[in-house]
């Protein structure tokens, strides 16, 4: 496959699947299972994820359509920057801090100016806390297994599409894992196992953390207050209201990127790095006439997991911000557009600058 066909078929369906990715901490639940399933080996090879940046690849092929696109990402409101100075009279500023859920240490070095930020607070705040609990996916699959199984007859196999049932197989296989081992997961939990390339679930495995863990975890040995916003049971449990189609439909997507994952992954960081947030998605719907999926199941997704968990999340995070001097971290693709926390925030009353 050439660099162009690449590009196609990342523009094609990558617009959900990294929202799916960078939306949700609950990716740890990923590389949990997959440690305890004993897959993944965290050698030399694994931990090189490779990949290719397409902003690059397109400066070269295609200036002019990457310029078109930078200004459509222009438009998109709070789209640029991932640090964020709160502040309310009479109280400390806090920070607003956007993260992303990956391990690769280009994520893991904070800027200066977030750095003295994080260093700084009283509570760090992520999405989260129950992220530094290594017990509390078993804990949740003791209390509710009906988000993360199958509780009745239903398995993988039998939704998944029989043409597409080897192709899972060998995807898993790759993973060190049998599909009849994870048979009876609800679909995104697999498709949270094949999108993550395996350098990161090998760093996982290797003792490396997630960004927002390990700001938790250095928080919490530094003696500072550590709160959440959300509990992974809200999470799942917004995941498991979406229609079950929606995510085998999700999972044969994943599939179907295949090798050029590590692309995205790469493209992805490399945006996150420079802060360019908005540019993201017109990025990766740029080339494919199609497009992505626009209808009422996609619309609910980006409802439920995106646009309803930020307002929880701002209700949740005023009243860590009126006690003054938090660093609240979350999902970089939280921030931007008008229904962000970002926007959400202001209408608060809070003053919300760039750094």
């Amino acid at each position: 496959m050439d660099n162009q066909d690449s590009l196609v078929i990342i523009d094609r369906i990558a617009d959900r699947l990294l929202r799916f990715l960078a939306a949700l901490s609950w990716l740890v639940l990923a590389s949990f299972f997959v440690v305890a399933l004993g897959a993944v080996r965290a050698d030399a090879e694994d931990l090189n994820c490779g990949g290719h940046d397409l902003i690059a690849e397109m400066a070269k092929s295609d200036p002019a359509k990457l310029g078109a696109l930078r200004q459509e990402a222009a438009t998109t409101e709070n789209g640029k920057g991932l640090l964020w100075k709160l502040e309310k009279p009479g109280v400390k500023p806090s920070y607003l801090f956007g993260t992303m859920h990956l391990t690769d240490p280009r994520v893991l070095k904070l800027s200066d100016a977030a750095e003295a930020a994080y260093k700084g607070a009283d509570t760090v705040v992520i999405e989260t806390d129950e992220v530094l609990d290594p017990k509390a996916p078993m804990k949740i699959l003791a209390e509710a297994p009906e988000l993360m199984m199958f509780t009745d007859t239903t398995t993988l196999d039998k939704l998944i599409p029989k043409d597409k049932v080897d192709i899972v197989k060998s995807a898993l296989q790759e993973r060190g894992i049998s599909l009849s081992a994870v048979n009876r997961m609800q679909p995104w939990m697999l498709t949270s196992m094949l999108a993550m390339p395996a350098c990161e679930l090998a760093r996982t495995k290797g003792g490396t953390a997630f960004l927002d863990i390990k700001l938790a975890q250095e928080a919490r040995a530094a003696g500072k207050k550590i709160a959440g916003l959300e509990t992974m049971k809200d999470q799942l449990s917004a995941m498991a209201s979406l229609p079950t189609q929606f995510h085998i439909d999700g999972l044969m997507e994943t599939l179907a990127l295949g090798p050029s994952l590590a692309d995205v992954f790469e493209t992805m960081t490399v945006l996150y790095r420079n802060g360019d947030i908005s540019m993201i998605f017109p990025l990766m719907r740029s080339v494919s006439p199609d497009g992505v999926e626009t209808g009422g199941n996609y619309a609910a997704f980006e409802e439920t997991m995106v646009n309803a968990r930020n307002r929880v999340m701002a209700d949740r995070a005023s009243s860590l911000i009126d006690q003054g001097n938090a660093f609240i971290a979350v999902g970089a693709l939280h921030l931007p557009g008008n229904e962000g926390l970002v926007s959400l925030l202001r209408s608060k009353g809070y003053e919300v600058t760039a750094e």
